[in-house]
This record gives structure tokens, C-alpha cells and sequence, in this order.
């Protein structure tokens, strides 16, 4: 980091996947990091364990991201962790990153998975972010995270795709109302990469793989360095000029 004072980054859903990948990559920028998970403690404490190596400070808290009336707690929770780890009370980056995935089609998509997506993926985010925005150091960013499903389309994935819709739309507001602070808010898309997420499709089944990979421009499926590192680097100063934006970071899927 360029400035004088260490950064400090809350990233949910940070025990596996493209989350872990992120406050990894942040750690090796020399940006701390608040972790949360879901259920997976022993991940989560590896995670830790693997950032305070790289030499950064980190910390674990739980969070169900799909339960707002959890979010007052936690919000505690990360102040008591702010001012015993770091001796302060506000941190910089927030990444909701925190997701989970359904693939049904239009007609079988039940209600019950559809709240859930909207509980995880619109509602969480809404007022977890609302809830933090206090914590939030003035000039702090914002990321929020999409997919590359917003713009083109595959069936089995009209809730979720939906969701992430009404994320695009919402990080413009959130720049838009937030800007007063300083606090730039941006969206990231990914294509399909190469995680647990859903199952494993992408990464351990060879036919989707090898089809995504040829309806990619840059001829292959993503992986979780490829959305770590362009997460991290949206976060840098280098950056700071870019605000309400939706990045896609798919190597060019279906173009």
C-alpha cells in the first residue's frame, strides 16, 4: 500500500472459493483482512492462518448472510475485532462476496429457493452494507459481486442471474447515494470459473468445461486468481477514479 496506514478489508464468504482467493491476494498487497464464513470454522481459521503467514493481520467472525436479524451482532462483533486487533474503529474495503448457487429451471424454481436467493444475494447485501456503512472509513470502497449470467444467458439460472440483475442496478445507487463520502462502488462479474461453486460443475466436469473454454475468447475457464486479482486490484489507489462501474471478468465469454 502506498498510504502510511495498513488497510483493512471485510470480505464475506471468505472461507472457500473466489472469497479465500480474494483476501488471500489482498493479504499479499499488505491489506488485513476481516473474514467471515458461514458455517465452515476450521476453513475459515486456515484462511487466517494463511494471511497472518503471508505477514498481514486477519480475523474470523461468522455471518449468515441470509439473515438480517443476525446483522446487529455482528456489526458488534466487528467493532469489538477492530478495536482489539487493529485499535480502531472503522475499516476500508467491503467485498460481498458471500453466495450460493441454484440450477433449476424457470418452470421447476421453487418459491422457497428463490427467497433464499434473495435473501443471500439481494436482501443480505442490501442491509448488511447499510448496517456497516458507519465502519466504513470515508474514501473506502465498496465491491459487490455479480455474474457473467447478468448479460448472457443459460437456462437454469433465471433466479439466480435475476439476483445478480438487481445487484448491478443497486451498486449504482449505492455510488451514487455514497459518493458524498467518498466511497467509490463498483460490481464485479465473473465468468464461470473453477471452484466448488454449485457443486463443482465447471471445474469437475469435463464436457462443461471444454465447452465454456470454447465459447471463451481467450480459450479456457477462469480461475479463482483470475476474480482475486481483479478484485484486489480494483481496491487499489491506482483505481480510485473508477466508481459505479460493472467489470466482467469472464476472458470474454460468449462475445
Amino acid at each position: 500500500m502506498t498510504e502510511d496506514q495498513t488497510k483493512i478489508a471485510l470480505v464475506t464468504g471468505a472461507s472457500r472459493g473466489l472469497g479465500k482467493n480474494t483476501a488471500l491476494t489482498l493479504a499479499r498487497k499488505g491489506v488485513d483482512v476481516i473474514v467471515t464464513y458461514y458455517n465452515s470454522d476450521e476453513e475459515a481459521k486456515s484462511v487466517v492462518s494463511a494471511i497472518e503467514a503471508i505477514g498481514a493481520k486477519a480475523v474470523a467472525l461468522q455471518l449468515d448472510t441470509s439473515n438480517t436479524k443476525t446483522f446487529d451482532g455482528f456489526v458488534e462483533q466487528v467493532k469489538q475485532s477492530l478495536k482489539n486487533k487493529w485499535q480502531t474503529e472503522h475499516f476500508d474495503f467491503l467485498v460481498n462476496n458471500a453466495g450460493i448457487g441454484v440450477h433449476a429451471s424457470f418452470a421447476d424454481t421453487t418459491e422457497d429457493d428463490f427467497d433464499r436467493l434473495m435473501n443471500i444475494h439481494v436482501k443480505g447485501v442490501f442491509f448488511l452494507t447499510q448496517k456497516l456503512l458507519p465502519l466504513i472509513n470515508d474514501g473506502g470502497r465498496i465491491v459487490n459481486i455479480s455474474s457473467g449470467l447478468a448479460r448472457f444467458t443459460l437456462p437454469g439460472y433465471a433466479a439466480y442471474a435475476s439476483m445478480k440483475g438487481a445487484i448491478e442496478v443497486l451498486t449504482r445507487y449505492m455510488a451514487k447515494e455514497l459518493g458524498h463520502r467518498q466511497i467509490a462502488v463498483n460490481v464485479v462479474a465473473p465468468g464461470a470459473i473453477e471452484t466448488d461453486f454449485t457443486g463443482g460443475g465447471v471445474r469437475d466436469n469435463p464436457e462443461i468445461n471444454s465447452f465454456i473454454a470454447s465459447q471463451t475468447a481467450l480459450g479456457r475457464v477462469g480461475l479463482p486468481d483470475d476474480i482475486g486479482g481483479a478484485i484486489a486490484a480494483l481496491l487499489s489507489e491506482e483505481n480510485r477514479w473508477v466508481n459505479a462501474q460493472r467489470i466482467e471478468v469472464s476472458g470474454g465469454q460468449f462475445l
